[in-house]
C-alpha cells in the first residue's frame, strides 16, 4: 500500500482483512504512519525524495500482489508490470483503462497550474468506505484463485 495519502479507515480495514486471512500487508511511505502494527504487518519506510516510496512499491511488487495507491502515474507503472491495482476507493487501475486516467489526471495538473483547477472533495465516509472494501475482497479472491 501507498501509506502516505490512504486514509486511516482504509488503512485499517486492510489491517483487520489481512490478519485475517493470513496475508502479508506492506505499507510504504516516507515516514512512520500510526497504527500500522501487528502480526504479517510491515512498514516500509523508504528514503526521502520525490518519488521514493513509489520507487519502492514498484520494486517490491510482483504478479502476485495487490497494490493500493490513489497515485495515477504509480498505478500506471505497476499496470505495466502486471500487478493488479485499486484506489483507496475501490477503483481498479487495468491495462485497459489506465492511460485514460493518466490522460486525466494530467490534464486536472495542467488545469490546476494555470490556476483553473476545480476544487476536490476530499469526503471519505462510509460510502467510500464500502466500495473499497467490495473492490478489495473481490481482487483478493481472484488473485487466490489457482
Amino acid at each position: 500500500m501507498d501509506a502516505d495519502s490512504c486514509p486511516r479507515a482504509c488503512r485499517e480495514l486492510i489491517l483487520k482483512r489481512a490478519g485475517k486471512q493470513g496475508l502479508t500487508a506492506v505499507f510504504a511511505a516516507n515516514r512512520p504512519i500510526p497504527g500500522i502494527s501487528g502480526e504479517n504487518t510491515v512498514m516500509e519506510i523508504c528514503v526521502s525524495g520525490e518519488g521514493a516510496a513509489d520507487d519502492r512499491i514498484v520494486e517490491l511488487a510482483g504478479p502476485e500482489d495487490l497494490v493500493i495507491t490513489r497515485d495515477i502515474p504509480l498505478a500506471s507503472r505497476l499496470v505495466d508490470k502486471g500487478i493488479a491495482v485499486l484506489d483507496d476507493r475501490g477503483r481498479s487501475y487495468t491495462a485497459e483503462n489506465i492511460r485514460e486516467r493518466l490522460s486525466m489526471r494530467n490534464f486536472m495538473v495542467d488545469l490546476a497550474e494555470s490556476g483553473l483547477g476545480m476544487e476536490r472533495n476530499a469526503v471519505y465516509g462510509k460510502k467510500e468506505l464500502k466500495s473499497f472494501a467490495d473492490a478489495f475482497d473481490r481482487a483478493l479472491a481472484h488473485l487466490s484463485k489457482p
